[in-house]
């Protein structure tokens, strides 16, 4: 299915929450917010039409693309016991130039 297909009306309210789950800052992310880009954590099962519309529909702006990357969770050693960080998603969204998103701000 195309993003041209998939429009605001497509998916409600509560499930563009669920979307979009938080920003993500970090040195990287604010060297790309430079270039009009945001980066957020999303589910894993969000597709690339979804994060468009939950963008376009919680921030009022106009989406240019959207890049995904699975990151796996590191194995990490906790007071002596070994535990593992959950996989996430991330999505870096581009914006069409005259739109941006403050991510200090909530929704």
């Amino acid at each position: 299915m195309s993003w041209k297909y998939l429009n605001k009306q497509a998916i409600d309210r509560g499930r563009m929450y669920e979307i979009i789950r938080s920003p993500v800052i970090t040195e990287k992310s604010t060297l790309g917010s430079e270039n009009n880009q945001v980066t957020f954590k999303v589910p894993l099962s969000a597709t690339k039409p979804e994060i468009r519309a939950a963008i376009e529909g919680l921030f009022e702006v106009k989406v240019k693309s959207v890049n995904t990357l699975r990151q796996k969770g590191k194995n990490k050693v906790f007071r002596g016991r070994r535990g593992r960080r959950s996989d996430f998603k991330k999505a870096i969204v581009c914006l069409e130039e005259g739109h941006s998103i403050d991510v200090t701000t909530g929704v």
